[in-house]
């Protein structure tokens, strides 16, 4: 090596340690394109956003993808925060992209968004078979009703007319200005819950109570969005008053305040079709769409309602003492006596024999949802039972003690008559 290549060498290597320490920027370091990425606004100017990515790293973003599309208003701010998509970094800096889709002018950016998964916006605009058609760019794109949300969507009707996020899951250019352009919406919204997840399981523990939003109903309970995650609320835990199904007290899209009974790690394989096994319905996670297999599930997630309301059974001795007349509503009629509802929670049992002679099924006598009155003859708080009867005045009001009529008294033989009658000639 001459005198001359060594100090060349020399030089290239003090100029790099001189970059290093003043932290310059090189070409082809920082975030790669098709990276996500998070910064705070530093300044907003006429024609661009500039975002501070930290380590001395900056990105601009266009200023028509901050500003509202029918008002034209800016969205952001100086001092907050954003997220976008890393679609230029050469030594003309950092280009940041939100999302395309507005104008038919940005069609030609489809081919980027497909590459780096930057999410699109388009306008639903028909349902045709399999799916939904969307208008990006200003041309047409197809998303498969599997891809339309997180759970498979029966009428994709209510859908027509929304501006709404898409991923480009393929981009096939064509001639004419006819792009092969499928969309998926589903995607975007999985990796929303997989960041909601992570919060969520920094609070998730056995007795945590959390809120949450009805995301399904099912005949045997309800599936919880506890964000990110879902949670089982079976049927049984909605409330101590009995519920025959979740949509009696539940409705999808309602906000609940819940308690986590128990995690479980789930070894379940995964299965096909979108509902629970029979005999199965202790299930956490999403529901699969039809015809695609469910992914493996981390945990099993078991909720509550009941648990964080006061048990009824506490009182029920002071509320139903023994003897004591109460209204009630009979709630379903078995073999050996009916049951009767005399609060939200509490039940007692009408043996059959306290329905009347010659009754073999409490159906004879009484049916469900008839109203009644009984006595109560005895509380057993801790096995939770009730022994009630239809028998003693009618006309007692709810809550009076009720106190049995005095037994006939015995006239005696026709000999002790005529004793009587004897006695009171004598006295006159």
């Amino acid at each position: 090596m001459s005198e001359t290549d060594q100090k060349s060498e020399d030089f290239a290597a003090l100029l790099a340690e001189f970059e290093r320490e003043a932290g310059a920027p090189k070409r082809g370091r920082g975030p790669r394109p098709g990276t996500t990425v998070k910064g705070r606004i530093v300044s907003i100017g006429a024609e661009a956003v500039f975002v501070d990515l930290g380590g001395k790293s900056e990105g601009t973003i266009a200023i028509t993808e901050v500003r509202d599309a029918e008002t034209g208003k800016l969205t952001v701010a100086e001092g907050e925060e954003i997220e976008a998509v890393v679609v230029e970094n050469d030594e003309n800096g950092v280009v940041l992209r939100r999302q395309i889709g507005r104008g038919a002018g940005q069609r030609g950016e489809l081919a980027q968004a497909f590459e780096h998964g930057i999410p699109v916006e388009g306008l639903v605009t028909a349902v045709n078979k399999g799916g939904v058609e969307v208008t990006v760019a200003g041309g047409r794109a197809f998303c498969p009703i599997s891809q339309l949300d997180l759970r498979h969507v029966e009428d994709a009707a209510p859908f027509i007319g929304q501006r709404l996020l898409f991923r480009i899951t393929r981009y096939e250019p064509g001639t004419r200005g006819r792009d092969n352009v499928v969309v998926s919406r589903r995607a975007l919204l999985e990796d929303e819950q997989r960041e909601k997840a992570v919060a969520t399981r920094a609070l998730l523990k056995p007795g945590a109570v959390l809120r949450g939003t009805v995301a399904s109903l099912k005949d045997y309970g309800a599936f919880i969005d506890l964000g990110g995650l879902e949670g089982m609320l079976h049927v049984s835990e909605i409330g101590f008053a009995r519920v025959g199904h979740p949509k009696e007290v539940l409705s999808v899209g309602q906000s609940v305040e819940v308690q986590v009974l128990r995690i479980e790690k789930s070894d379940d394989p995964p299965r096909r079709g979108g509902t629970a096994l029979p005999g199965r319905p202790f299930a956490g996670g999403a529901e699969p769409s039809q015809g695609s297999a469910q992914k493996r599930k981390p945990e099993k997630i078991a909720l509550s309602l009941k648990s964080l309301e006061k048990d009824p059974w506490v009182d029920a001795v002071e509320r139903f003492p023994e003897g004591s007349r109460v209204p009630g509503k009979v709630a379903r009629v078995e073999t050996f006596g009916a049951f009767v509802e005399l609060a939200p929670g509490i039940e007692g049992l009408v043996h059959v024999s306290e329905l009347g002679k010659n009754v073999k099924h409490a159906r004879q006598a009484v049916k469900p949802g008839d109203p009644v009155e009984v006595t109560v003859l005895g509380v057993d708080r801790e096995r939770r039972r009730i022994s009630l009867s239809l028998g003693g005045a009618a006309t007692g009001e709810p809550g009076e003690t009720y106190v049995p009529p005095a037994p006939p008294q015995r006239l005696g033989t026709f000999g002790d008559l005529l004793k009587g009658s004897g006695k009171q000639q004598k006295k006159k």
